[in-house]
């Protein structure tokens, strides 16, 4: 484990372990794939929240997806 005291001397010691802070575009890109993240789940729970939650079964309708097509039983 290196020794060097490398960076731009932002850190911080505690009890041996010395801690760097995070440079801006860090912090920016990780709030920004944070917000991504968050509106998927929100997304995916809008779409599949039903099924999910046992509210509705996945083959019961959720829309027309038939075009035409008829059953040929």
């Amino acid at each position: 484990m290196g020794g060097g005291h490398g960076g731009d001397g932002h850190s911080t010691t505690y009890k041996g372990v010395t801690l760097h802070h995070p440079k801006r575009w860090h912090t920016l890109t990780g709030k920004g794939m944070c917000a991504i993240m968050w509106f998927w789940v929100l997304y995916r729970a809008k779409q599949d929240g039903p099924v999910v939650l046992g509210w509705r079964h996945p083959w019961e309708g959720h829309g027309d997806h038939g075009h035409g097509h008829e059953e040929s039983h």
